[in-house]
């Protein structure tokens, strides 16, 4: 029987296998070597009881053929992100269509769905701040829980500490060689136990980088306000921290950038993803090979032999 730490797949060359190969490694750190085998293959080394009829349900579902019997040092990308989404009233300003949050929000999952192989979280934040989703690599889950997040959901206001802290938390123990914040705002910090420096702080300790993005136009924004007489427009004074932001991206080697439309911030994902392009190595297990049946086969002779010189040569007699 192969033992606790070996892990067969069939298939992997497609979207699917990748993405199951992606999930165990990050799911059991403990696994360091994976075996792909083509599914005649894997039928034989059934025939062989080498493999339990547990592990072989488990093993079928894994679909598409290999063209090489064992992929050696197969190399994958993967880092873990976190994106802490300011989701306080001020974003949504419409400078950016339809708002600043549903322009972030969108951007945000393009650019999601174009990292297959990473592992993404979700930490919204206003007055207050909290996890929507961990880490995860299932993308579609994480797109649905977007859909979810709109401004009024906690306490107004910009804990930008709080905010960058959680995110730092929900890294503070992962093992990817890359750990990235992306953090975007429109305001200036306000609220919240933390100041964004000392969450930087710590965020360089665990060797995290942190990407700040400052949302909005320069200048004035029309901002949304319900009055008596419906739905009206004000033009409110655009206020970033920059300095802030550029001090909190530099204490961790990363970079500040500024989102004054909706292209804008398509180029700044884009370049934050041409930035984090790291790799993880994704190593093999081989086939453990049966010796207790050599063994047992060696016990079984000299058991014999015993039996055998006891009635001959050792025999007895009364």
């Amino acid at each position: 029987m192969l033992n606790n730490r070996s892990i067969l797949v069939t298939g992997g060359t497609g979207s699917f296998g990748k993405k199951f190969v992606e999930t165990i490694l990050f799911k059991y750190p403990e696994i360091e070597r994976i075996v792909v085998y083509s599914r005649d293959e894997l039928k034989q080394f059934e025939m062989s009881q080498q493999c339990s009829t547990e592990q072989y349900k488990q093993i079928r579902y894994f679909i598409g053929d290999v063209r090489d019997r064992e992929r050696l040092a197969k190399a994958m990308e993967g880092i873990d992100i976190v994106i802490a989404l300011d989701i306080s009233t001020s974003m949504l300003a419409e400078d950016l269509k339809p708002n600043r949050l549903e322009a972030a929000k969108q951007v945000a999952q393009d650019f999601i769905n174009g990292r297959s192989n990473d592992r993404f979280a979700l930490v919204v934040f206003a007055g207050e701040t909290f996890t929507q989703v961990p880490l995860t690599t299932d993308h579609s889950i994480l797109t649905n829980m977007f859909k979810d997040v709109k401004s009024g959901m906690i306490e107004d206001g910009t804990a930008l500490g709080d905010g960058l802290a959680t995110a730092v938390t929900r890294l503070r123990e992962s093992k990817a060689i890359s750990k990235v914040i992306i953090l975007l705002t429109d305001g200036v910090n306000n609220m919240g136990a933390l100041d964004p420096a000392s969450s930087a702080e710590i965020a360089k300790l665990y060797g995290i980088r942190i990407y700040t993005i400052g949302v909005g136009s320069m200048g004035m924004a029309p901002y949304p306000v319900q009055t008596p007489f419906g739905m009206q427009y004000q033009n409110m004074e655009v206020k970033i921290d920059e300095e802030l932001l550029k001090q909190v991206a530099k204490m961790t080697d990363g970079i500040y950038f500024r989102a004054t439309s909706n292209s804008k911030l398509k180029e700044i994902y884009h370049e934050i993803d041409k930035l984090e392009k790291s790799k993880i190595d994704v190593t093999e297990f081989h086939k453990k090979t049966e010796e207790f049946s050599i063994l047992a086969i060696i016990a079984m002779l000299l058991f014999g032999l015993e039996i055998l010189l006891k009635n001959t040569i050792f025999k007895t007699t009364p």
